[in-house]
């Protein structure tokens, strides 16, 4: 299983102590160190130093953001199946155990994610409809937002032998352009069960760090322009896209940014796409 970390010492001590709470103890524990500059790295040692045949720690000496990270980690698993947990969230003590026995009785899936707890400043949350986890080919309902957590997914290794990794030139939203990626070739199980803590709210999230996240999520999206796909996920796409760029266009006219332009001519040719497909159809 595969922990990415940069500058968050008490939330990995939670992260990992929550893995060796497991029922069912994970193969190994790959802990990649961004180059944090805190004591983050006291923690590592330490646990390095009391767990030598479970944990290994790989060392970035300069930050590369969380794509790397998880890239560097998985790349180094020595098993067919792979667990993520970020640094900031926490599995509950059955996680492994209720979803590797899932896979042994649906051995035909290389994917899938269990649900999760949503705590947001502390507080828990109810998750709106529209978050709600679900399995199956999701890829067009995955479109408007990110449906999969890193921290709930359980990734056979020839999904990434397929796909590839983590787009490490994505500063944000890397999840999302990954799991469009999967899910437009894999259906995903979906074990319904909380079995993920996943917290939200604090300043060190990439969410909070980067504007117009859905800049990002259109780069992401228009990697499957040319994929094929059935009409309805083509015309699902393509309107996702419209609906994205126009949030990114009244944003910028608004600053007189000169990205306007760039976002108004783009609105304007996937809408000649939308409407030969429509006409197609």
């Amino acid at each position: 299983m595969v922990i990415p970390v940069y500058n968050r010492p008490e939330k990995v001590r939670r992260a990992i102590d929550s893995v060796l709470n497991q029922t069912t103890s994970p193969k190994e524990i790959l802990i990649t160190n961004d180059g944090s500059t805190d004591k983050t790295v006291e923690v590592l040692e330490e646990y390095a130093r009391n767990f030598p045949a479970l944990i290994r720690c790989v060392e970035h000496r300069q930050n590369q953001g969380v794509s790397a990270s998880r890239n560097t980690a998985i790349k180094q698993a020595s098993g067919d199946w792979i667990a993520l947990l970020d640094s900031d969230d926490e599995w509950l003590t059955e996680k492994l155990t209720q979803q590797c026995n899932y896979h042994n009785q649906h051995p035909n899936l290389l994917l899938s994610q269990c649900n999760e707890i949503w705590i947001r400043n502390g507080n828990r949350v109810n998750k709106r409809d529209i978050h709600r986890k679900r399995g199956g080919c999701i890829f067009k309902a995955s479109l408007k937002l990110c449906l999969v957590s890193p921290s709930a997914a359980i990734i056979h290794r020839s999904v990434f032998d397929e796909i590839g990794y983590f787009d490490e030139t994505m500063p944000a939203c890397e999840d999302y352009d990954f799991w469009l990626r999967a899910l437009v070739k894999y259906p995903i199980g979906f074990l319904d069960k909380n079995l993920v803590k996943r917290y939200g709210g604090h300043d060190d999230q990439l969410s909070a760090k980067y504007w117009g996240m859905d800049r990002w999520r259109v780069r992401a999206i228009e990697k499957h322009r040319h994929t094929d796909i059935p009409e309805d996920w083509k015309i699902a796409l393509y309107e996702e896209l419209i609906n994205k760029l126009e949030v990114l266009y009244q944003g910028a006219a608004k600053r007189d940014k000169p990205e306007a332009k760039k976002y108004r001519q783009k609105i304007e040719r996937y809408r000649d796409k939308l409407r030969n497909l429509s006409v197609d159809s």
